[in-house]
């Protein structure tokens, strides 16, 4: 009993540690994952997260144990449940989600147990004997005998996700040495600087957020200004209205000042501008064909200097 306090004592002290150094936290799943799984996945973490293991309960009761020092991990309660345990890591988070759930290893079907997808039997010649055609027969897969071996003629569904894996189809399974499941840890909630939320948080870009921002400003200003009620987003907006108000009144009254002059002379003699184009892109075109007369001309004097102009 001593020993087992003294255990107790030493994973609280560990726990509180990791608690108090890492600022991000997965709170991960377990199920149907091997312990030799589960030592490969902390190799491939190693020097970039912590993977902390251990019972609900005793995890429970050490987290509560730390709330007076540490009341934001009060949110990580709810999500200890089922066969869970912590990564804790201060790395990009999303370079660790990929981590954790790229190490996954394929699993035969097993009676009893729930399927996460689909599973399908795909057409092929089994290379069985016909004398397994009615057990084909009994789970509705369609046969034939081709060459003294049974074929799968269509492909067909024989386990829906989400339901139980029966006696049958996982013999059917194991027969054709089909491994439909793939086990792994997965991602049950993310802890990260006092905010817990899911994984598929993490998938969202910065221009995806940036996008959300400047569409709500926006919506913003636009009600705003439809109520006539000033809010930060649309003090800009109204400003620039009402200088074009100011404009409009001062020009349909002729009342002229020194900012507004430029304008009203545009208004009145549009062709005094109209004709500033045009030269604009004569002067470049003509600046663009200078340096080729300016090559011209020094062809030419070159030709002058050498002598060859008194032949003309």
């Amino acid at each position: 009993m001593g020993g087992v306090r003294e255990k107790k004592v030493e994973y609280f002290s560990k726990l509180r540690e990791l608690l108090e150094e890492y600022k991000s936290i997965f709170v991960v799943g377990v199920d149907n994952v091997s312990s030799q799984q589960l030592h490969e996945v902390r190799k491939s973490l190693r020097g970039k997260a912590v993977v902390l293991m251990g019972k609900n309960t005793m995890i429970r009761r050490a987290i509560r144990g730390f709330l007076a020092d540490l009341p934001e991990f009060e949110k990580l309660l709810p999500f200890i449940r089922g066969n869970v345990g912590f990564i804790f890591t201060n790395s990009d988070l999303k370079e660790i989600r990929e981590i954790v759930l790229s190490n996954t290893v394929a699993a035969p079907a097993r009676a009893g147990a729930v399927a996460p997808v689909d599973v399908w039997v795909q057409a092929m010649n089994t290379g069985m004997e016909p004398g397994k055609t009615s057990f084909f027969q009994a789970l509705g897969v369609p046969t034939k005998i081709q060459r003294g071996t049974i074929e799968i003629t269509s492909d067909v569904k024989v386990v829906e996700a989400g339901t139980k894996v029966g006696p049958s189809e996982a013999s059917l399974l194991n027969l054709l040495n089909i491994s439909p499941f793939s086990y792994g840890l997965s991602i049950v909630q993310v802890y990260d600087n006092g905010q817990v939320f899911p994984a598929s948080i993490l998938d969202i870009t910065d221009d995806e957020l940036v996008g959300h921002f400047v569409s709500a400003i926006n919506t913003i200003a636009s009600v705003s200004l439809a109520l006539n009620y000033p809010t930060l987003p649309s003090v800009g907006h109204s400003v620039v209205n009402s200088y074009k108000d100011l404009l409009a009144v001062a020009i349909a009254s002729k009342f002229v000042f020194p900012e507004i002059e430029e304008l009203v002379d545009r208004i009145e003699n549009p062709e005094n501008y109209a004709s500033a184009a045009p030269a604009a892109a004569a002067a470049s075109g003509s600046s663009e064909a200078a340096p080729a007369e300016a090559a011209e001309e020094e062809a030419e004097e070159s030709d002058d200097d050498m002598g060859f102009g008194l032949f003309d």
